[in-house]
């Protein structure tokens, strides 16, 4: 169970990071990006970013597309959050959207049977 300094420095991450990509974000592929949650470790040294896309993309390739711009958004990131160390980040597709609406879909079908 993460502590309350983690949970406040994930929730703080992820909101930071949202601002980045709709603000600064070049790329437009980066601007319909959806931070979901972030995991933070122990240490506070690394970051998992969950993240989402209302596009019908690739999600490796939105995936490979934050992780090469990962350093951008931790340099980013270091000047918004006051933290002795910024975390290395890691951007991973979150599954849990699709996995609900499948589940959704499968109760509806049950029902109308």
């Amino acid at each position: 169970m993460p502590s309350h300094k983690q949970a406040r420095v994930s929730s703080d991450i992820a909101r930071v990071i949202s601002e980045i990509l709709f603000e600064e974000a070049k790329d437009e592929l980066l601007k319909t990006i959806t931070i979901t949650g972030c995991r933070v470790s122990r240490d506070l040294s690394y970051a998992k970013v969950y993240f989402t896309s209302l596009l019908n993309m690739d999600h490796k390739k939105l995936e490979k597309e934050l992780n090469e711009a990962s350093s951008f958004i931790r340099g980013e990131l270091a000047e918004r959050i006051d933290l002795r160390h910024t975390p290395i980040l890691e951007f991973v597709y979150d599954e849990s959207i699709e996995y609900a609406e499948n589940i959704e879909n499968i109760i509806k079908e049950i029902k109308e049977k």
